[in-house]
């Protein structure tokens, strides 16, 4: 199995991470996120249910993965790491009320000498539990470690070729996607088939490159749940005048590239052509802002001025920084477009502009995912940005 990445990439990517670590005064990072384990070593295993960190250290070459004996065979497999680097656990320390895998990290990271000098840890990351930092700071010696959050999730966020390829991939496997559902999409149809084929596609992805599964379920709700806008779907049968929310992603070697969009049941109502109409207004506008050099709020008032003179209020973001997804999210959690985020736009970044809009009765939604480039937004995905129907 070949790596999807040449091997001086994730060398890049750990001297990166490094230099980010040496302007925050770190000397060793402990990394629990496994969107970052990736960035940093390419393993790709559905492990990370059982504790998993890799280590970074300045007076290392590479980084350290450690986790459960039997996923380090995946290591072999998927990421970079030199055999030394990479050290599994016995299964004795899986699900056991007596021992815990981050005890016997703490010594191992004391035998190479990794407990000394300033340690951080991703300190509100979803992975990285209290229990785990207790055992880790006791067994370490250490009163508390630094805040390493986001350290690597920043550095993430400006891709190389290969990334944006892969996201490109991804925005061509959403299209088809988008486009197998909406066709299924009529009266007495169930909502799951509809997102069943949705999922076909996905996985199946098209004739020249296959697709990965997604590191969460779509949001796709119907007629009124589409006022909510993380509901799921049902197996009731569509009914005509109903709105179907679909917000999915195309899925490339765990890049994605989500793409969002609402499908009539039957004939489109007039205030919801209009509506949508809107949305896409501002989202064009919000794109069009889209430099090297602006900042993410600019982004939020193209659009709010496009929504204001139509009379409609959002105090909600309306779009966040997209790239490698693992369980329970694929947005990089850095920045959000909205008002007052001073981050500055780069070339290469990716982003997922999503200005849906929920009402009373319903909601709308028109999104894309982009990358930046030296003349603008270029967008992932191919969809008619429009309410959808089956036809």
């Amino acid at each position: 199995m070949e790596l999807i990445f040449e091997i001086d990439e994730y060398k890049h990517r750990v001297a990166r991470a490094k230099e980010a670590m040496r302007r925050a005064g770190i000397d060793v990072l402990l990394v629990s996120n496994p969107a970052n384990q990736f960035w940093l070593t390419g393993y790709d295993g559905w492990s990370f249910y059982t504790p998993q960190m890799v280590v970074v250290s300045l007076e290392e070459d590479e980084p350290l993965w450690f986790g459960r004996k039997m996923d380090a065979v995946g290591a072999k497999f998927t990421a970079y790491l030199s055999e030394e680097n990479v050290v599994g656990y016995p299964d004795k320390y899986v699900g056991s009320r007596d021992l815990h895998p981050m005890q016997y990290l703490v010594g191992v990271l004391k035998s190479r000498g990794l407990d000394r000098g300033r340690i951080a840890a991703e300190q509100d990351d979803y992975y990285y539990t209290a229990k785990w930092n207790q055992i880790l700071t006791e067994g370490l010696g250490h009163d508390h470690f630094e805040d390493g959050f986001l350290l690597v999730n920043r550095c993430r966020m400006v891709k190389s070729a290969r990334e944006i390829e892969f996201m490109s991939q991804a925005g061509q496997i959403a299209t088809a996607a988008m486009d197998a559902g909406r066709r299924l999409v009529s009266p007495g149809v169930r909502q799951c088939d509809v997102m069943a084929e949705i999922y076909r596609i996905t996985t199946a992805g098209t004739p020249e490159f296959g697709g990965t599964f997604p590191c969460k379920p779509p949001n796709a709700m119907v007629g009124e749940l589409a006022s909510a806008p993380h509901l799921s779907w049902t197996d009731a049968p569509l009914v005509e005048g109903e709105v179907f929310y679909i917000e999915m992603g195309g899925i490339r070697h765990r890049y994605h590239s989500p793409l969002s969009r609402c499908v009539m049941v039957g004939k489109p109502k007039p205030e919801l052509v209009e509506m949508t109409r809107i949305i896409r207004e501002g989202l064009e506008t919000a794109l069009d802002a889209v430099h090297p050099g602006v900042e993410l709020h600019e982004m939020h008032a193209a659009w709010d001025r496009v929504i204001r003179k139509h009379g409609i209020e959002k105090d909600s973001r309306i779009g966040y920084p997209v790239g490698i997804g693992f369980p329970p999210t694929w947005g990089e959690l850095t920045c959000s477009i909205r008002a007052g985020d001073r981050t500055v736009i780069e070339e290469n970044m990716t982003f997922h502009c999503i200005p849906a809009l929920w009402q009373d009765k319903y909601g709308l939604v028109v999104s894309e995912s982009f990358v930046v480039t030296a003349q603008g937004a270029r967008t992932f995905a191919s969809c008619p940005r429009e309410l959808l129907t089956a036809e």
